[in-house]
């Protein structure tokens, strides 16, 4: 039996009735999820050291990097096809489990050389452990592909919410009885499995592997090109850590490496969930003839939108925020968050370029714009490391702005989007926020000194959500219609411009995926 795709018949506001569906149960379980997560970080942050996260983080430079290596790639070339039977599900569950059993070989045989690279003894056995992962991944890839090339994100909505739970309460029992990073380690192990389970399950997946590759050369050519694209972004996303990790001491690592995580959360948690629903809307898209400018242009906005007042939000009160969240243990890092913060409005929108190009199948220039990344942060990380944390927050400064000019140069002219519709669009946004950072700057010069950090916090944060608020509605009426619009799901509107296209990677270092 062959699995066809969705007709090109489909009228737009069936079409959009299924994104929006499938939107709604994939990152609001993404949410509720996050939710989750981060209340158990937050205590778990409180309970650990430093030091603790430093060890952590000096293994999650070969556990993510060879995370993206996985082949998840293979089971989403299922989603380009216009139609998919029982053998090539088979082949691309071959794939996978090769694919992922080497790369736990890999990590194994890595372990007590990248032990020495640092000069620490228990990360090489933090990576053995962390091997365990890689069992995980085919049973969680494929069943996930599969929904998603229907466009039936429910399950997954599901398997997301219980494996964050597994995860949260893995890492807060052991943290509580004194395991120290080994609450870091089997938490995400737990939510792997969990997940794996619930997704087997959710998308009937009986089928057999395939390890006869024959026909499946579509197949290898579209994973060998994203797969090479993520080694690119391995180079680009882990060379902070990778160079940090020799000249910084384990509680300094610690401190930039959670700053990073804190920093990342939204563009590492929230959009690529928007991405699993773009990336095939925007293949079905393509397949019906649709352009794609249209729907990126709304995006963007929509995106910058909900991203651009959290990030600079949180670079104006990181100093109250770090203290109150995490405890005096971490006030070192708030001038790196606060660093951190301003440039990831520019991360959110280069993360939702991607798909405009994979969704086509011009993979070439996701991997041009992948090259670009991994050679543009990586030497501004050389540089900034002398500097201490701080040059690598000023690294981050030089190289976000430069890698989103490369990948709109290549990307805009693709889906016939010129540059001014698009400064157009993030306009709103951007201008409330100078205004809301002016304002809140203007008010913590007047806020007397004893007032305390919550108090202060309060008052920053009320002024600057109110001002932002009110400048939108003030100056962009229409843009704040078309996104309550959007939440009342218009049947008009075939795409919703919330929508965004799959992240190449993902890299915070959270204690649950």
């Amino acid at each position: 039996m062959r699995i066809s795709g969705v007709s090109e018949q489909e009228p737009p506001e069936g079409f959009g009735a299924r994104v929006r569906s499938a939107l709604a149960w994939r990152w609001g379980s993404q949410l509720v999820a996050q939710i989750i997560t981060w209340g158990s970080t937050i205590l778990v942050v409180r309970l650990l050291d430093p030091s603790d996260y430093g060890l952590f983080a000096m293994s999650q430079v070969i556990v993510t990097a060879l995370h993206f290596l996985n082949g998840w790639s293979f089971a989403s070339s299922l989603i380009q096809a216009e139609e998919v039977g029982e053998r090539e599900i088979g082949q691309a569950f071959a794939l996978l489990l090769i694919t992922n059993g080497s790369l736990a070989a890999i990590q194994l045989l890595l372990a007590p050389f990248v032990a020495d690279y640092y000069g620490q003894p228990e990360v090489a056995e933090l990576l053995r452990v962390q091997a365990l992962i890689f069992i995980a991944i085919p049973f969680t890839a494929l069943p996930t592909v599969l929904l998603a090339r229907r466009l039936e994100f429910r399950s997954q909505g599901i398997a997301n919410l219980v494996s964050a739970i597994a995860a949260a309460v893995t890492a807060l029992t052991l943290a509580w009885f004194g395991f120290g990073v080994w609450a870091l380690i089997y938490a995400p192990i737990a939510g792997y499995a969990v997940r794996a389970v619930i997704m087997t399950v959710a998308a009937r997946l009986w089928v057999r592997p395939v390890f006869n590759l024959k026909g499946a050369r579509r197949m290898i050519g579209f994973g060998g090109a994203l797969t090479l694209c993520q080694l690119f972004w391995i180079i680009q996303s882990q060379s902070d850590i990778f160079i940090a990790g020799r000249t910084f001491t384990t509680y300094e690592l610690g401190l930039y490496s959670e700053a990073l995580f804190l920093t990342l959360i939204v563009t590492g948690r929230f959009i690529p969930p928007l991405n699993d629903v773009a990336f095939p809307a925007y293949a079905e898209l393509h397949k019906s003839g649709r352009s794609l400018g249209p729907y990126f242009e709304r995006t963007v906005q929509s995106v910058l939108l909900v991203v651009a007042p959290i990030y600079i939000g949180l670079s104006l009160t990181a100093p109250e925020a770090i203290l109150i969240v995490f405890g005096e243990k971490w006030v070192g890092m708030a001038p790196i968050v606060s660093g951190l913060a301003l440039v990831m409005p520019l991360m959110a929108v280069q993360i939702i370029c991607s798909p405009t190009c994979t969704a086509t199948g011009r993979e070439g220039i996701y991997l041009a714009t992948s090259i670009a990344g991994a050679a543009i942060f990586a030497t501004s990380f050389l540089i900034g490391v002398e500097y201490g944390a701080q040059g690598l927050v000023r690294a981050w400064w030089v190289a976000a702005p430069l890698l989103l000019i490369v990948t709109l140069a290549l990307t805009l002219p693709q889906i016939h989007l010129s540059v001014w519709r698009l400064l157009l669009a993030a306009a709103p946004p951007a201008l409330a926020c100078l205004a809301m950072a002016a304002v809140v700057l203007g008010l913590r010069q007047a806020l007397p000194d004893d007032i305390g950090p919550v108090a202060t916090l309060g008052a920053l944060a009320i002024t600057g959500a109110a001002t932002y608020s009110g400048i939108l509605y003030l100056v962009w009426p229409e843009v704040v219609r078309r996104g309550i619009a959007m939440l009342r799901r218009s049947p008009a509107d075939p795409l919703p411009p919330s929508a965004s296209a799959p992240a190449p990677g993902d890299r915070t270092n959270t204690i649950a995926d």
